[in-house]
């Protein structure tokens, strides 16, 4: 009989959730407490697991659905349930299609599984392979990384669905695949080490070979890390002695090898001037480098771009004396971390700050839809993050109910995922508002771009100390200049304004935000 899936207790006063992601399709097998699918509420995220091992035989609430409490979500047949097993002869047109090594597995009583382009999430249909941390012949562990694939917004780690030898590899490095295809075979028999040169089978024959001892440097795998590093610098793999494990390649022994590139390059610099200067097209062309943008990155210049022709954006600016800020920063810096293993930093002060100017200026946290305007009664902060593959937002949701604690907790964790490319679609979708924090890369002053369909973004920048004029004394104060960027249409500059002004009064008598510390 089979084992119901059912939404579970949403909280206080919630009734519904959106399904946002399934992690399983029917057909695939599940452990106990393996995580099913993730429903989003107007307040958490909620992961629902197996509540038994076996096979997820349907799903009844597909991704996008909205669902009550208890409503059915899917249904778990038990392994041993008839139309939950393997198939134990396959048709002979089915066969034929096969490859030599499936049909030789299956006659021996092996199988095969595919590796499936796993959910991208809402609206992402296609991704782009950008890495492969296994080749052919190689044996893999069951939830071992074998592929990283690339989408419009995040990077996508692909683990291996059981233990085997990764028998074929479908979907080359760079080519676009769409959701739900198929990038390889894993086959379950042969992951013994095979004789050099020879090839096992199921049957006890040998299939895949073991590289010989002179290809040792070039089948270690580098560190993905190291391998983008080694692409955005020009450098090719013999230009780098790695210091890892078998000669693997490390982020830092690229860092090292464009060091020594670059000295090498500015001790012949001199020698290179007295030779005759060749014609500045050609110089110039045997200095440049072309690479491929990621799709990351084409989406960041598309969207970007698309917000600056669909907005009336405009910029209004402030600024703060942040003398009280870092004064009560000191005062319970200590405390806080003692009580709460988190680091007090600013941008819980300035995420608490805006939630008490949005409160007063809603229509800084709305946005437009069609010939509607869309009013927020939450507020999901988005919190832009520079990383090594672009610019990301990770969302903190529900950030008007939160703690300063759970502020900071929130932001660190997001901010670790996101330089790691861990975060899911979903972590950086339905923000309301962002914070763009440029003062930590030095920036003075700035206008940040809307990141749309928000209605507003605040820039922050670098704290400098400047003479002020203060109950008519000049005294140095530590300042900051505000930028709010804000789309024209909805916004009008009277509101602007008052929002800014709201949050440079927050900032400069924070003892009223510390209510919940």
């Amino acid at each position: 009989m089979p084992t119901e899936v059912r939404v579970p207790t949403l909280g206080e006063s919630v009734t519904e959730a959106t399904v946002a992601t399934w992690f399983k399709k029917p057909g695939d097998s599940v452990a106990v407490d393996e995580m099913l699918c993730e429903l989003e509420t107007d307040k958490v995220t909620v992961e629902v697991p197996s509540p038994a091992a076996g096979k997820l035989s349907d799903i009844v609430a597909q991704e996008g659905e909205t669902v009550g409490v208890d409503a059915l979500l899917a249904n778990i047949a038990e392994s041993g349930e008839a139309g939950s097993e393997e198939p134990k002869e396959r048709p002979a047109e089915a066969k034929s299609e096969e490859t030599a090594t499936a049909a030789s597995g299956a006659a021996e009583g092996g199988k095969s599984v595919d590796v499936m382009v796993p959910t991208l999430g809402e609206s992402v249909t296609e991704a782009t392979v950008s890495t492969w941390f296994k080749k052919v012949g190689d044996p893999v562990a069951q939830d071992e990384m074998l592929c990283e694939l690339e989408t419009d917004k995040v990077s996508v780690e692909v683990p291996s669905p059981a233990t085997g030898v990764l028998a074929e590899i479908v979907a080359k490095e760079g080519d676009t695949v769409e959701a739900s295809a198929k990038l390889a075979v894993i086959s379950s028999e042969g992951g013994t080490a095979a004789k050099d040169g020879e090839v096992e089978h199921p049957g006890g024959g040998s299939q895949y070979t073991t590289p010989p001892a002179g290809r040792a440097q070039e089948d270690v795998e580098d560190a993905p890390s190291a391998k983008k590093l080694m692409a955005e610098k020009g450098l090719s793999r013999d230009q780098v002695q790695g210091s890892g494990r078998d000669g693997r390649v490390m982020k830092e022994d690229v860092a090292k090898a464009v060091a020594a590139t670059n000295a090498a390059s500015s001790a012949s610099a001199p020698a290179a001037s007295a030779a005759p200067r060749a014609p500045v097209a050609a110089e110039d062309a045997s200095r440049e480098e072309r690479v491929k943008m990621t799709r990351l990155r084409q989406t960041i210049a598309r969207r970007l771009k698309d917000a600056q022709n669909a907005a009336a954006i405009l910029t209004t600016y402030n600024e703060v004396d942040m003398t009280e800020v870092m004064a009560l920063r000191n005062e319970y810096k200590d405390l806080f971390l003692k009580k709460h293993e988190v680091k007090l930093g600013f941008m819980s002060f300035f995420t608490k700050a805006c939630c008490h100017a949005l409160k007063e200026v809603p229509e800084v946290n709305a946005e437009i839809d069609g010939t509607d305007i869309v009013y927020k009664n939450f507020v999901h902060m988005g919190i832009a993050a520079g990383t090594p593959q672009g610019l990301v937002v990770p969302v903190i949701r529900d950030a008007d109910q939160m703690s300063f604690a759970e502020i900071e907790k929130a932001i660190a964790e997001k901010g670790k995922r996101a330089r790691d490319g861990k975060l899911s679609m979903a972590e950086m979708q339905g923000g309301t508002f962002t914070i763009s924090n440029g003062g930590v890369y030095g920036s003075l002053m700035s206008s940040p771009i809307l990141n749309p369909p928000q209605s507003g973004i605040l820039g922050m920048h670098k704290i400098q100390d400047r003479p002020m004029v203060v109950n008519g004394e000049i005294k140095i104060r530590p300042m900051m200049y505000l930028a709010l960027s804000y789309d024209h249409r909805i916004v009008d500059g009277k509101g602007a304004v008052t929002f800014l002004v709201r949050v440079k009064e927050a900032l400069e008598d924070p003892r009223r935000l510390l209510m919940d510390l």
